[in-house]
């Protein structure tokens, strides 16, 4: 269990612990105000909640955030775990807390309502502030308002804001029944709107069938116009669904989902197929905040979307395995064969789409990134064999006087130019100095620790100005010490000090150098990224030098001053190189006294 210097509040969080029972349930987590920041679900309340506040040191960066803030406790009881899937969906809809991954807000996307009124509308919509029921959303604008021309096709339905007490011109050129002078029952016009959800949901084939009926029906009773009416609205049903099948008419009722993720976003897409036709897509974003794996990121998506769909499906296809989604509630089908393969297939080329066209998205909203610029990033993209394209990298770079005003700087490019605002400035602190190893680990852990702490996002892409060993440094901090995913690469440079090498890490770990020619334009933009961290981090070191008097590690040991500094970082380059010396040596460089304050310093715990 964690103390109080964690979270204040753990005495009466622990109280509250003990009191949860071990069933399925919904748990929510409150800060200082009493805002809900975290919603989640479990099938055991007891065992679940508790482990938030247990082994703090081996959990994630942001779980650690959240642990801190937490100050009280919120569950409730379930029969199901269905039920336990369902109220967590609608109360992160309600409280959309901090902590929780959430589809990307879908009020931009156009709707169908049907309105709650004794003779309902059909309206197309963007918000909900109607009162009624809810088709949507659709991604596709065109799409949906040719469904509603078809609908509007086939029944008749009043469209007027204010139910007049006589008959309107779309009486009279058949476009309502004109309910409000009792030419249509309530009883019909219900039964009008029972067809429309039922085409809104995808039930196209029932109601072919009951046209069919009611057609051979007027036809034997020699009411020809009548038959030809309906034979006609039959024909633009079977039209519009031929267009939008797929696979075989035996796939009757399904949802297919697919997930895409990198570091921060996760990216979803969502079919809903009804007699082989898709009736309903969504691709939609979601921004990762707890380091959620895929598998979880998914069955979240999966249950919004289906009663966002309001989806009749009992099977949800999917590329990976679901472990928290009840077969209950939805049976999984993550190995499919013949057309429903097909149909994952497909929801996995949208995701990428998806996915490419959000960056670009981002690229020219945030970074202001020109065509030319996204074609180097991509290329960067491939090269470096990365997740996501690289809008966001950062590069460092060390500089010292052999140990003494050891520095580091960084530089951000955003959309492939230099974003000087994000530019940072670091002091080497410790026996680091002059290791430049040391110094990038040091660095590195410094800037994505308080990224991490702060809740800011990490770049696309981390670049040491240094071969494989710097390359090895950044990313055990990373892995290691952070345990956060971020793709590095390294940048070597030949014995003329020019930009002479890009490098990556492999699928196995090892080091793989990027051909480059000098002409290509992503070896022009690594150069200059090269020159610019170089250039930042001199100029930083000369400030230093300029501003500080000489110090080094070596001047805070007592008895050692300036002049002796200097004397070993000339005859042994660096403070590491001093540090591997012997008693002895050292004895014959500065004398027994100086020798053994120094060789006692630089072997003690905290210098090493």
């Amino acid at each position: 269990m964690i103390d109080a210097s964690i979270n204040p509040a753990i005495d009466k969080i622990a109280i509250r612990l003990k009191t949860i029972p071990e069933s399925p349930g919904v748990y929510q987590h409150l800060d200082a105000d009493g805002k809900v920041i975290y919603v989640g679900k479990a099938r055991n309340l007891q065992r679940r909640v508790s482990s938030y506040f247990t082994h703090y040191e081996d959990k994630s960066p942001k779980i650690k955030m959240l642990v801190r803030s937490v100050r009280d406790l919120r569950v409730t009881v379930v029969a199901t775990e269905v039920d336990a899937l369902l109220l967590e969906n609608s109360l992160i809809k309600r409280y959309q807390p901090r902590y929780n991954s959430m589809l990307k807000d879908d009020k931009s996307y156009p709707y169908l309502c049907i309105t709650d009124e004794e003779y309902p509308r059909l309206l197309y919509t963007r918000r909900h502030n109607i009162k009624g029921q809810y088709f949507g959303p659709y991604p596709n604008g065109r799409i949906l308002r040719e469904l509603q021309d078809i609908i509007r096709q086939l029944f008749t339905y009043r469209t007027c804001d204010h139910m007049q007490n006589r008959a309107c011109m779309k009486h009279q050129i058949g476009l309502c029944g004109a309910p409000c002078v009792g030419k249509q029952s309530k009883e019909d016009y219900a039964a009008t709107f029972d067809n429309i959800r039922r085409i809104l949901r995808g039930d196209f084939g029932d109601i072919v069938e009951d046209m069919k009926k009611r057609m051979y029906q007027l036809a034997g009773e020699l009411r020809f116009e009548e038959a030809e009416s309906i034979k006609h609205k039959i024909h633009l049903l079977q039209e519009y669904q031929s267009r939008s099948t797929v696979v075989d008419t035996n796939v009757r009722d399904v949802d297919v989902a697919s997930i895409i993720s990198d570091t921060q976003y996760a990216y979803v897409s969502f079919l809903r197929v009804k007699n082989g036709a898709i009736i309903y897509s969504l691709s939609s974003e979601l921004r990762k905040q707890l380091d959620e794996s895929d598998d979880q990121l998914l069955t979240t998506a999966i249950t919004t979307l289906h009663e966002q769909s309001q989806s009749t499906a009992t099977e949800v296809v999917v590329p990976i395995e679901l472990p928290e989604l009840p077969t209950e509630y939805l049976r999984q089908n993550n190995h499919p064969q013949g057309d429903r393969r097909k149909l994952l297939e497909l929801a996995n080329r949208n995701v990428e789409s998806y996915q490419k066209q959000c960056r670009h998205q981002r690229a020219l909203t945030s970074g202001e990134a020109a065509p030319g610029a996204l074609k180097v990033l991509e290329k960067a993209q491939q090269a470096l064999q990365l997740p996501r394209i690289p809008m966001e990298i950062e590069c460092f770079d060390n500089s010292h006087l052999q140990g003494t005003y050891a520095v580091a700087g960084m530089v951000r490019f955003s959309a492939g130019k230099p974003n000087r605002k994000e530019y940072r400035k670091f002091n080497i602190t410790g026996s680091a100095a002059g290791d430049d190893y040391a110094s990038m680990s040091q660095v590195v852990e410094r800037r994505y620790r308080r990224l991490v702490e702060e809740g800011q996002p990490l770049p696309d892409l981390l670049i040491v100005d240094g071969g494989e060993g710097q390359m090895h440094m950044a990313q055990r901090v990373l892995r290691d010490t952070l345990h956060i995913e971020l793709p590095i690469a390294g940048l070597a440079k030949d014995d003329r000090h020019r930009t002479n090498q890009l490098l990556r890490f492999d699928k196995d770990g090892n080091i793989a150098v990027v051909g480059l020619k000098p002409t290509d334009a992503l070896f022009h933009l690594m150069e200059a990224i090269q020159n610019e961290v170089h250039r930042f981090a001199i100029s930083f070191h000369k400030q230093k030098r300029s501003q500080g008097t000489f110090h080094t590690v070596l001047t805070d040991i007592e008895g050692i001053g300036p002049k002796t500094a200097q004397d070993l970082l000339l005859r042994y380059g660096s403070v590491k190189g001093i540090q591997v010396q012997t008693l002895a040596d050292l004895t014959a460089a500065i004398g027994p006294s100086k020798a053994e304050r120094v060789f006692t310093a630089l072997h003690s715990n905290d210098q090493i």
